[in-house]
C-alpha cells in the first residue's frame, strides 16, 4: 500500500503546553490558580479538540456581504462562518471579555482572561478581533465615566449571554492612513441637539458589531487630532435598520479572512461624544491600549500553535531512517521556535499583569510608567516574532506547508497582520521612543531588567543574565548620547526591540531561576540560554547617509 503521511494532530493546549501552566503557577496564588484552571483546563481542551476540528472543516468558507434584498430594498447584512458563530457563543459563555470587570480575583482577573484568550485565539478564526476591541470599547467608556454610556452599553459588553452580549468596533482608519488619524476626513455635525457623522471609513474591522467607537471632528473643529472627538455609534435602530450606514464591500485580505472587514459611509449617523469635543486621539488612548495587549496575546497563541504541531509532525514524519525528532537540526530548529515563544510569553503576560494591577489600584512609584512603556513594547516585538515563527514553522512540513487543505499557511496569513494591526512597528517604536523622553518609564525598565536578573543564583544563568544587563544598558546610553533627533528616530525601532528583548529575557532568567527552585524543572533555563544565543542586541547605529542613498 502507498505511503500516506499521517498529519499533526493537537492534544489539551492546557496541559500540553508546559512553558504556560509553570508562569501561571508563578503568576496565580494558589487558591486562585485552584480556582481558575478548570476552565483553562476545559479550554485547551475545546481548543485541541472540537473547535480546532471545527476550524479545519470550516477553512473555505468566508463571510458574504448581502447588500440588497430580492424586492431591492438596502439591507447589508453579512453571514458569518459557522465558527465564528460558535466562537461567539464560547467567547460570551467563558466570559472571555466579562472576566475583566466582573474582577473576581482582583488584579489577577486579567492574567485568568488572558489565560483563556491565549487558549483560544488560535483556534477562533480570529474571532479574538471583535473581543479586543469589545474589551477596549468597556474600558474606554469606564475610564471617561460617560454614565449614561456605560449604563446603556457596559453590560452588553460585559454579559455572558450570547443572545444579549454586543461586540464593538474601532472606527479609526480612512483614506487618509490609519496610523496619522489626525487627518481623519469624518465630520461631525450637530442638527436640532443630534450629533451626525459624515465620512468614509477604509477599514472597519468586526462591521457586525452592535456599535462603534470612532472618531470625527466637530464642525468648526481646527486640524490634527486635538480637533477630532471621540463617538459612540449603534450600528443599527431599534428596527433594525442601519443608522446612516452603508457598507460598501468586505476587504479582500491576505489573512484574517474569516474577520468581517468592511469599508463604509457614514451618511448621517448619529452619535454621541463619549469625552468632549477634543482630544480624540487622546480620549481613544485606553481603547489602543487594551487592544495592543489583546495582539501581543494573540501573537504568543500564533506561536504557540505553530510550535504545538511542528513539534506533533516531529515525531510522525520519518526522513532519511529516522523521525524528524530524533534528527539534531530538526531539534535546533525546535528549540529555536521554543525559546522565542517562552520568551514572547513572559513579555506579553508582564503586560497582562501590569494592566491587572493598574485597574485595581495596585500600581506603585513608577510602574504606571512602566506600563505605559512595556504596551507598546509587547505589541511590537511579539508581532514581529508571530511572524518570523509561523514562517518557520510552515517549512518544518515541508510542501505539505505550503498546501492550503493541511490549514498550515493560515498560520503564516494570519500572523502577519499582527505586526500592522493597533500600530505598526515603526509607529510604536517612536511610541515608546517617546514614553522613555516624556516620562520616568526607562528607569523602571533598567530597575526591572537588574532586579530580574539580580535574583540569579544559579550558575547556569549568569550568561542570560549578563546578556541582557548589557544589551539594555547599551541601549540606555545610546539613547543618552544620541542627540540627532533624525539619528534617534531613524533608530528606534532598533532600540524598541532592544529594549523589549532584553527584557523578554530578563524576565525569562527570572523564571527560570523560580523554575529551578520551586519546580526542579530545568527547561526554563534552557530556554533563557537559548533565547540569548539567538540575540536581543538589535541596536547597531544607523548611517543616515546611508539610509538616504538606499531609500531614495
Amino acid at each position: 500500500m502507498a505511503f500516506v503521511q499521517d498529519p499533526p494532530r493537537l492534544g489539551n493546549q492546557y496541559t500540553g503546553d508546559r512553558a504556560f501552566r509553570s508562569l501561571l503557577a508563578r503568576l496565580l496564588p494558589r487558591e486562585v490558580r485552584a480556582e481558575v484552571e478548570p476552565s483553562l483546563d476545559a479550554m485547551g481542551e475545546l481548543a485541541g479538540g472540537r473547535l480546532w476540528e471545527l476550524q479545519q472543516a470550516d477553512r473555505t468558507h468566508e463571510p458574504t456581504l448581502t447588500q440588497w434584498d430580492p424586492w431591492g430594498r438596502r439591507i447589508d447584512r453579512i453571514e458569518l462562518t459557522p465558527l465564528w458563530k460558535e466562537a461567539q457563543r464560547i467567547a460570551a459563555t467563558e466570559g472571555l471579555v466579562a472576566i475583566a470587570y466582573e474582577r473576581r480575583h482582583g488584579p489577577f482577573s486579567r492574567i485568568h482572561q488572558f489565560a483563556l484568550v491565549h487558549l483560544f485565539h488560535a483556534s477562533s478564526d480570529i474571532y479574538t478581533c471583535p473581543l479586543a476591541m469589545t474589551d477596549g470599547a468597556a474600558r474606554t467608556l469606564l475610564v471617561h465615566r460617560n454614565q449614561a454610556l456605560i449604563e446603556r452599553a457596559v453590560p452588553r459588553l460585559t454579559s455572558r449571554d450570547p443572545a444579549s452580549m454586543w461586540t464593538s468596533g474601532q472606527w479609526m482608519t480612512e483614506r487618509t492612513g490609519g496610523s496619522d488619524v489626525g487627518r481623519s476626513e469624518t465630520v461631525a455635525r450637530q442638527v436640532d441637539g443630534t450629533w451626525r457623522l459624515h465620512g468614509v471609513k477604509w477599514f472597519t474591522s468586526a462591521a457586525t458589531s452592535e456599535m462603534a467607537l470612532t472618531l470625527a471632528r466637530p464642525e468648526g473643529n481646527g486640524p490634527g487630532g486635538k480637533g477630532l472627538a471621540l463617538f459612540y455609534v449603534e450600528t443599527r435602530d431599534e428596527r433594525g435598520e442601519m443608522n446612516g450606514i452603508t457598507l460598501h464591500r468586505l476587504k479582500e485580505k491576505l489573512g484574517t479572512r474569516k474577520l468581517p472587514t468592511a469599508e463604509l459611509t457614514l451618511d448621517g449617523t448619529i452619535a454621541v461624544p463619549v469625552a468632549g469635543l477634543g482630544d480624540g486621539v487622546r480620549n481613544i488612548a485606553p481603547m489602543l491600549n487594551v487592544t495592543r495587549v489583546w495582539n501581543a496575546i494573540s501573537a504568543i497563541a500564533e506561536m504557540r500553535r505553530g510550535v504545538a504541531l511542528a513539534r506533533d509532525y516531529g515525531r510522525r514524519r520519518v526522513a532519511f531512517g529516522a523521525p524528524l525528532a530524533d534528527k539534531p537540526l530538526h531539534a535546533a530548529t525546535l528549540a529555536d521556535l521554543q525559546a522565542e515563544y517562552e520568551a514572547a510569553l513572559h513579555l506579553a503576560f508582564l503586560a497582562v499583569e501590569l494592566l491587572g494591577r493598574e485597574e485595581a489600584g495596585e500600581l506603585r512609584g513608577n510602574e504606571g510608567a512602566l506600563l505605559r512603556l512595556v504596551t507598546p513594547l509587547a505589541k511590537l516585538c511579539t508581532g514581529k516574532q508571530a511572524v518570523a515563527v509561523a514562517s518557520e514553522a510552515l517549512e518544518i512540513f515541508g510542501g505539505a506547508g505550503y498546501v492550503e487543505d493541511t490549514g498550515l499557511p493560515r498560520l503564516l496569513r494570519d500572523s502577519q497582520v499582527l505586526p500592522i494591526w493597533e500600530g505598526t512597528t515603526n509607529v510604536l517604536s517612536l511610541d515608546a521612543l517617546k514614553v522613555v523622553q516624556s516620562s520616568d518609564a526607562l528607569p523602571a525598565l533598567l530597575a526591572l531588567v537588574a532586579e530580574s536578573c539580580g535574583a540569579v543564583t544559579d550558575a547556569r544563568l549568569a550568561g542570560p543574565a549578563r546578556a541582557a544587563l548589557a544589551a539594555i544598558d547599551r541601549a540606555a546610553t545610546w539613547l543618552a548620547e544620541t542627540g540627532d533627533p533624525a539619528r534617534l528616530e531613524a533608530g528606534a525601532r532598533r532600540f524598541a526591540l532592544t529594549l523589549a528583548r532584553s527584557l523578554a529575557l530578563a524576565l525569562l532568567v527570572r523564571h527560570a531561576q523560580w523554575a529551578l527552585d520551586t519546580e526542579s524543572d530545568p527547561r526554563p533555563a534552557a530556554a533563557a540560554r537559548h533565547f540569548a544565543r539567538l540575540g536581543v542586541d538589535r541596536l547597531d547605529d544607523v548611517e543616515l547617509e546611508d539610509v538616504r542613498l538606499l531609500a531614495e
